[in-house]
């Protein structure tokens, strides 16, 4: 079996992966992603016991118990970018040999539930509810850097959506990508289930206007008003479709909930999110507990 290069899978001094600084022993098979650092605490601090805290730049990691059950809580910081870097060096943990530097014979599975805040684009959708996103598309154009990308994609949903929206071809090619179901089935009627958009910045990307002008000042009616095969697009954020496209891509299982902290449509903000934070925290571990 052929090796990897040292220069392409780069290994710490103390055998752990490069940015994560994380073996495969400091995981479990269960991971919530959390965007801000200070957020892994607020998911640990459920924890009975914790067994891992390891820090390394924006990624903290915290492996403990809550209902026992191993679960592992890790910041990704903000962007696909950091998600390419994140969801391939968690895969790596699990399915490459990392002192010999080749695959494993078996594959391992994980299940990567990223737990943030969003967004609304749907009037109808209130601050402060919880969505749990089935379909997420990537305007950061990631997924398009890998082969065979179009086998774990909705081609005909980019398709239609670039031609409805009349999508600027100066931008990235948008790619349209479903949530595993053996996660997004534990989630229950409490959430609505949503489209999401993953985009690749806050301001400009998400229509929002500050000193800089935008390409389509018309980009969020544009999206509020498009629908595909009877569904809405729901949301922005800022993460998802990486999750979602490289764990299909790897077999790994992915789902994202959030809690809607703003509704760009009604123009309303949640001022006190954290509440609803807590409570979505504590409601995804009891779901991830009980499977």
């Amino acid at each position: 079996m052929k090796q990897i290069e040292s220069s392409e899978l780069i290994v710490n001094s103390d055998g752990s992966i490069y940015h994560l600084h994380l073996r495969p022993e400091h995981i479990a098979e269960d991971i919530i992603l959390v965007g801000d650092p200070g957020r892994v605490a607020m998911v640990s601090q459920h924890f009975s016991k914790i067994e891992h805290e390891i820090q390394n730049r924006e990624f903290f990691t915290h492996t403990g118990y809550y209902n026992d059950k191993r679960i592992t809580v890790m910041s990704t910081g903000i962007g696909t970018d950091n998600i390419d870097i994140v969801v391939n060096e968690l895969d790596a943990l699990v399915n490459i040999d990392l002192e010999n530097r080749v695959f494993k014979s078996e594959h391992k599975s994980l299940n990567l539930v990223r737990l943030g805040t969003s967004g609304g684009l749907q009037k109808e959708i209130p601050v402060g509810s919880f969505l749990l996103t089935e379909t997420s598309i990537g305007f950061d154009g990631l997924l398009n850097f890998y082969a065979n990308r179009d086998k774990f994609c909705n081609t005909d949903f980019e398709e239609d959506l670039k031609q409805k929206i009349a999508w600027n071809k100066k931008l990235t090619s948008p790619y349209v990508v479903d949530g595993a179901k053996s996660l997004l089935n534990l989630f229950d009627d409490s959430f609505v289930r949503g489209v999401t958009i993953s985009a690749p910045g806050f301001y400009g990307p998400q229509g929002r206007v500050l000193r800089l002008p935008i390409v389509d000042n018309n980009i969020n009616d544009k999206i509020t008003d498009y629908c595909y095969n009877e569904r809405k697009i729901t949301n922005y954020e800022m993460e998802s479709s990486a999750i979602y496209g490289l764990g299909a891509m790897l077999g790994h299982n992915a789902a994202t909930v959030c809690v809607i902290i703003a509704n760009r449509k009604a123009k309303t903000f949640l001022n006190d999110y954290k509440p609803k934070v807590s409570e979505l925290i504590v409601k995804t571990l009891d779901l991830l507990s009980s499977k």
